[in-house]
């Protein structure tokens, strides 16, 4: 227990010692996610200047269609809608050849602040006296209620909605990996807009070039903005990682192929006399024979059926708040003030609280790794063959993880294209700067703020807990009950101890939703919400589950209706409080340290023990008509995927979201629309990693490693391994 508490202090002071040696790490400039050298090769400010001459004088209609596919003004701006796209494959079709010289268009992005010329705004809380009503004169002059009555005004709920969203904006930031923006004094500037449009030039020109020949001006331009990204036809970089990729999933594809057709032949030798005995492992890349075993459920005694259910329902609640909130932090959306608006409604708590559900995951690993270990191995038996229990849950957890690091890499960025590519080319960049840090499992310590793949956090956690799991298991498996609930209790106290006083120390807030409190919402991201030692609690009370159903295993428990009545109330009280808790934290007015300290550090636990509740219930025979729909039989393949189905849908969400042309007018019902297109794009895609790469390599793990240990009367099995229903997919 003093080594566990060491560890638990250690990672207290986290952002101390190992964070600080990734931000001296370098990240190359987010303008040059496509080919910098082509950009670089096509510029010529001569033949720049003779183009814009030639077009101006000559090519109106050439001059027509450069406008038409690129700057405009936004539509919907008192909705919040600061972005417009132009027509993004009209300007890179755009290829005239004219006397000396091809003109090709070039399509870029820029940011144009609404501050031109007033370079000296103050920024919150340093507003003027009688604001807004005092509008300054060297501001810019919106048309702001009782300012300046000979100018249009708005009303005074636009202004607030506008003044609201834009102290909020730090969410996006954060989600979209824009780190370096959410930290500077820009993202609390007031009302900060920043216009986000689209320019079709001549690619010969810069952006500053063409639009200063195009107003006839010189020096600095007639507007001050800044070049975002620009966009070339086939300006994708070919990279080490393309190559890589494309080896590795040519080579995955002909063992496919090879195996299924192995398989096929097998099933068409009619004689049987004269077929050929099957080789397992040739066979363990067959689509056919992996699907049928994906599909087929053989009833295992002592399995816990309910968990299919609820991995099931925990998958689909990711899904549907990383449907929602990809929506909201993409940058694609033409009307952010109503998202917003509803984001902070009473009507989006089952969407504000689905991160609790992260801690199901936990929980359920927890309680499997005990259910699943307790009864075949005794406490020397783990000491002796601790690498066999590491290694197999690395290289369980590891095949669909570099498959999909890979996919990221390289796949993900060449079948998708748009004007905002670079949404989805931000996280490809994060995964060729620090995929070896997910490989290993510990993006979560030493670059939190660009992990690729960002919801890999979880596995992270998951493994650095497995790998301190041992400390606990020592006692469980001991075979002494005192001994083991001591070990338990204490292992629990512990880290709520430690994950307590360390909220107290840094107070964060209790949610990255947070009004006006940009800072310590990065904060809560980086050193609460993927922080091991502030996450683990709902892991250990897994185990403390899992050894009460260890020892209750083929039993009949006996239980009246009073206490039965009492814990499943308790249960569900605690479920609905810790949804419906959200709603008071993302309001503009809240302020609440000391709730928000004991929120962040035993709503978890508190969540966690309600599902546990909810688990032993319905094993043991008290669940009714919740055990039911629990236990139906299309969960079991959902389950199954539900490792696979978390791994990929993430990245695919913002593949999706790069090809979006034009703003997403946000609605409830469009979202729920792309939540199905979401879960089944997931469904499609994990079936296919799950039955080509995660099953095979499954199977040859299992035979390189040996046979699992046995229950005692097999004594003689000695290798560690978890059984399938503890492996990787209970994790999601």
């Amino acid at each position: 227990m003093i080594i566990f508490y060491l560890f638990c202090l250690l990672s207290a002071i986290q952002n101390g010692c190992i964070v600080s040696a990734y931000l001296d790490m370098n990240v190359p400039d987010s303008k040059y996610f496509f080919n910098k050298e082509l950009y670089g090769s096509v510029l010529d400010e001569k033949l720049c200047e003779e183009q814009m001459q030639f077009i101006q004088a000559n090519r109106s209609d050439l001059l027509l269609e450069f406008l038409d596919a690129g700057i405009r003004t936004p539509r919907g701006v008192l909705t919040g809608n600061l972005l417009d796209f132009g027509n993004y494959y009209q300007c890179l079709k755009i290829n005239e050849e004219v006397p000396d010289s091809v003109i090709e268009g070039k399509y870029c992005r820029i940011s144009l602040p609404l501050n031109q010329t007033w370079p000296s705004l103050p920024t919150l809380p340093e507003l003027p006296d009688g604001f807004p009503e005092s509008w300054p004169e060297d501001w810019p002059q919106i048309p702001l209620p009782e300012t300046n009555p000979r100018r249009m005004r708005l009303k005074e709920s636009v202004v607030q909605r506008l003044k609201d969203y834009y102290n909020q904006t730090f969410t996006s930031h954060v989600l979209n990996g824009a780190h370096e923006n959410a930290r500077s004094g820009d993202a609390t500037t007031a009302l900060a807009f920043t216009f986000q449009l689209a320019v079709c030039i001549p690619k010969t020109c810069t952006t500053h070039g063409a639009l200063n020949a195009l107003f006839n001006t010189t020096g600095e331009g007639l507007i001050n903005f800044e070049e975002k990204s620009c966009r070339l036809p086939d300006d994708k970089a070919w990279v080490a990682g393309d190559y890589v990729a494309i080896s590795i999933f040519s080579c995955f594809g002909l063992l496919v192929l090879l195996s299924t057709c192995y398989d096929v032949y097998l099933n068409q030798q009619k004689d049987p006399k004269k077929s050929i005995p099957a080789n397992k492992l040739y066979l363990a890349f067959s689509v056919i024979k992996n699907t049928r075993s994906l599909v087929t459920y053989n009833p295992v005694p002592g399995a816990i059926e309910c968990l299919d259910g609820i991995r099931s329902f925990a998958m689909m609640w990711v899904i549907v708040g990383h449907t929602f909130s990809t929506l909201q932090a993409s940058g694609v959306l033409a009307n952010p003030l109503d998202a917003y608006e509803w984001m902070t409604s009473f009507k989006s708590i089952w969407i504000m609280a689905a991160p609790i559900t992260v801690d199901t995951f936990f929980l359920i690993s927890g309680l499997l790794l005990v259910y699943t270990t307790a009864g075949k191995l005794s406490s020397m038996k783990l000491l002796k063959n601790l690498h066999l229990f590491y290694l197999n849950r690395l290289l369980r957890m590891f095949p669909v993880l570099a498959a999909t690091v890979l996919l990221q890499v390289s796949i993900f960025s060449r079948v998708t294209d748009g004007p905002f590519m670079d949404v989805a080319m931000n996280n490809v960049h994060r995964c060729r700067v620090y995929w070896w840090s997910t490989l290993l499992y510990i993006q979560n310590f030493l670059n939190p703020e660009h992990i690729c793949l960002p919801h890999t956090w979880y596995l992270a956690i998951d493994v650095q807990l497995h790998i301190l799991s041992p400390l606990v298991l020592v006692f469980v498996l001991s075979g002494k009950r005192k001994l083991a609930w001591g070990g338990l209790i204490a292992a629990l106290l512990a880290i709520l101890t430690a994950s307590t006083t360390y909220n107290f120390i840094k107070n964060f807030p209790a949610s990255y939703f947070v009004y006006g409190r940009s800072e310590e919402a990065l904060d809560y991201l980086n050193y609460y919400y993927v922080n091991t030692l502030t996450r683990a609690s709902p892991f250990f009370v897994g185990l403390i589950f899992g050894y009460i159903m260890h020892l209750n295993r083929g039993r009949k428990v006996q239980l009246s209706r009073f206490p039965l009545t009492i814990m499943w109330c308790c249960s569900i009280a605690i479920m609905v409080l810790s949804v419906y808790s959200v709603y008071p934290i993302i309001q503009p007015t809240w302020d609440n340290p000391t709730a928000e300290k004991m929120i962040n550090s035993f709503m978890r636990p508190a969540w966690a023990m309600a599902i546990g509740w909810m688990i032993f219930a319905c094993q043991s025979g008290f669940g009714g008509p919740v055990n039911w729909a629990l236990t139906l039989s299309p969960w079991k393949v959902l389950g199954r995927l539900s490792y696979a189905m978390y791994i990929v849908h993430y990245p695919m969400m913002f593949v999706i979201h790069s090809t979006t042309i034009a703003p997403v007018f946000f609605t409830v019902h469009f979202s729920l629309f792309r939540f199905l297109a979401d879960f089944s794009l997931a469904v499609i895609v994990a079936y296919i990693v799950t039955v080509t790469i995660d099953t095979p390599c499954a199977i040859f793990i299992k035979h390189f490693m040996g046979p699992g240990p046995k229950r005692p009367q097999a004594p003689k099995a000695e290798k560690i391994e978890a059984v399938e229903t503890y492996e990787k997919r209970s994790e999601a």
